[in-house]
């Protein structure tokens, strides 16, 4: 049975609370606080989200909708920046979800990086196809390769705690790498 607007308009309320919250004050954020920010009641929160794994479960699902969406949308309007765009904003986001991230990983839901930025296979290989095609990286680098770059950085940036200095050099080198010889 489809959810009514109003529990639609609630339970994407929430989750925009939970990822502004958990960002902002850590893993000692609480519910309530969540739904303070979302101007709800803690009962409608846990109508929705019966426990703050599950909250930060959908928040990780979200993320993901949406980095493939994003992937999909930039492989059709960015031939040569779209995979780099993409790159970057998939490890900004792996940084700011850092405490989602860590939170699933304490309360036994290991979240394995290398295993969400999987999920996105097919949106990378869209975008390393264009960039190839625009010459803005070498003929000879594979999906898995970027993958793998990707999965990398995203660990490095929320277990290695980069802050933005270090993961814009380090998507530099990575870039440099990528790029065709001059």
């Amino acid at each position: 049975m489809p959810q009514r607007a109003d529990a639609r308009r609630n339970r994407a309320r929430i989750l925009a609370a939970a990822e502004e919250v958990f960002a902002e004050r850590g893993p000692s954020a609480s519910t309530e606080e969540v739904a303070a920010r979302a101007g709800l009641a803690i009962g409608t929160i846990f109508r929705h989200f019966p426990t703050k794994q599950a909250l930060l479960q959908a928040i990780m699902k979200g993320l993901l909708e949406r980095l493939t969406g994003e992937a999909e949308e930039l492989a059709s309007a960015d031939g040569a920046g779209g995979l780099f765009t993409f790159f970057s904003r998939t490890v900004e986001q792996a940084a700011h979800k850092k405490t989602v991230v860590e939170l699933l990983a304490q309360n036994g839901d290991d979240l394995q990086i290398a295993g969400a930025v999987q999920l996105l296979n097919g949106g990378i290989a869209k975008l390393l196809s264009r960039a190839q095609e625009a010459g803005a990286v070498r003929a000879e680098v594979r999906t898995d390769e970027v993958v793998a770059l990707l999965a990398a950085a995203c660990q490095g940036a929320v277990h290695g705690g980069w802050d933005l200095d270090l993961r814009q050099r380090t998507l530099a080198v990575i870039f440099n790498g990528l790029a065709p010889p001059r």
